[in-house]
């Protein structure tokens, strides 16, 4: 299998509720198998939409990332990110 990047472009609604995801992620990516590449709170735009926020993550696996992103301990704090900000995102195949 090949590595996957997720890739998530947020825009602030609730600060203070997507802090309270921000502070319980670590704990709960630490286990994933993945590696955080990216996160920026001050993204250049380049072209399109501006983002408040922006994440690259990588994954050994699309299989790895999905049991990450489905798993009830993230879903449990995506609740307050979906809370606290417009999110877009996405998986891509990495370069090998």
């Amino acid at each position: 299998m090949s590595a996957v990047l997720v890739i998530a472009k947020l825009n602030f609604t609730d600060l203070s509720r997507y802090r309270q995801y921000q502070a319980a992620f670590p704990v709960i990516f630490a286990g994933s198998g993945g590696q955080i590449l990216a996160a920026d709170e001050g993204p250049t735009t380049l072209a399109g939409d501006r983002a408040d926020k922006i994440v690259v993550m990588r994954f050994p696996d699309s299989k790895t990332a999905q049991a990450f992103l489905t798993s009830p301990e993230y879903l449990r704090i995506s609740e307050d990110r979906d809370a606290g900000a417009i999110t877009h995102s996405w998986m891509a195949k990495a370069f090998s």
